[in-house]
């Protein structure tokens, strides 16, 4: 293929996450949980929606589901990986706990919207 011709359409890659072990699967899952939890803590927009979406106790599932398997690969990891998993932990739990905190004052002093979301 030369310069400027247009490249063949890729096809996109199958993966059989039947061949990862335990640890690697638990990996994966921490990944996917992570990016779950943001969208539920409404801090990400939900894919294909161009809608954010909060929903609390998923979010909390999701974030109680992340620390447990981060836990079990601890002994497994390197220093960096471990400090790593640990940081997106402790951001999601900060995170779920300042939303909500901002949903519990938008409930009780009956604030717009507006004024919640400047609460820091």
């Amino acid at each position: 293929m030369e310069l400027g011709e247009p490249s063949e359409e890729k096809k996109p890659q199958v993966f059989d996450i039947s061949s990862l072990d335990t640890y690697e699967l638990l990996a994966l899952f921490v990944s996917i949980l992570s990016a779950q939890a943001w969208q539920h803590l409404g801090l990400r927009v939900k894919p294909g929606t161009d809608k954010i979406q909060g929903d609390l106790e998923r979010a909390n599932t999701a974030i109680d589901c992340i620390s447990f398997m981060v836990e079990k690969l601890k002994p497994r990891l390197t220093e960096e990986e471990s400090k790593r998993l640990s940081s997106v932990t402790a951001d999601l739990k900060m995170n779920f706990a300042r939303v909500k905190l901002k949903k519990c004052v938008f409930s009780i002093s009956g604030l717009s919207a507006t004024k919640v979301n400047d609460v820091p």
